[in-house]
């Protein structure tokens, strides 16, 4: 950054660090004790769809490299496409196996990241419920490299707990990079793996 940018307000955009995800087994825990919600064993990337074959193919690599374990009993992963247009890949894993699916779903970011996609990368997510049965997601934004909770309210509304999303941000403050600016934690309604 130079003098004029500091002058002028300007600053560098924060690089994504895929290896932040790799916290996200750990804070579960702290997210467990700290509020009672655990993981579901379901994650999702999320990125704008791009034309062409390379891409193309750059998506069945994907598909078989988080497929590998089907033959020992894994779960495929599912590709959908959400009313806005965007791409979602949906990883499902044993409840208790978190490191196991932050593992896939930092395997697709990188390989998305490394194929030339990486613009095109918005977001990972990682799914939890209480005994409630309420929903809980912890939102990775790859552009900015920090994580929010998003926690819906149960029912058709479209309508956020925010007093949860608070209280989970002061809970993994110190386990997970917290998204500081609020007006970034954007909704994901419907989102594959929430």
């Amino acid at each position: 950054m130079g003098l004029l940018d500091a002058i002028l307000g300007r600053s560098k955009p924060v690089r994504p660090d895929l290896d932040q995800l790799f916290a996200v087994p750990s804070a579960a825990l702290t997210l467990q004790a700290a509020t009672g919600f655990t993981p579901t064993g379901r994650g999702s990337v999320c990125f704008a769809g791009v034309e062409g074959g390379g891409f193309a193919r750059l998506q069945e690599d994907v598909r078989e490299l988080v497929d590998a374990d089907t033959e020992r009993g894994g779960i495929p992963v599912e590709f959908s496409r959400d009313a806005y247009g965007y791409t979602w890949l949906l990883a499902t894993h044993p409840a208790d196996d978190t490191a196991g699916l932050v593992n896939d779903l930092h395997a697709v970011n990188t390989m998305l990241q490394d194929g030339g996609f990486g613009p095109h990368l918005l977001c990972s997510l990682i799914g939890f419920r209480d005994a409630e049965g309420r929903a809980l997601a912890l939102v990775y934004l790859y552009k900015r490299g920090t994580f929010y909770p998003f926690a819906p309210l149960p029912g058709d509304a479209e309508k956020r707990d925010n007093q949860l999303e608070l209280q989970v941000r002061g809970a993994l403050g110190d386990d997970l990079r917290v998204e500081k600016d609020l007006s970034r934690w954007f909704p994901v309604w419907g989102a594959p793996g929430l």
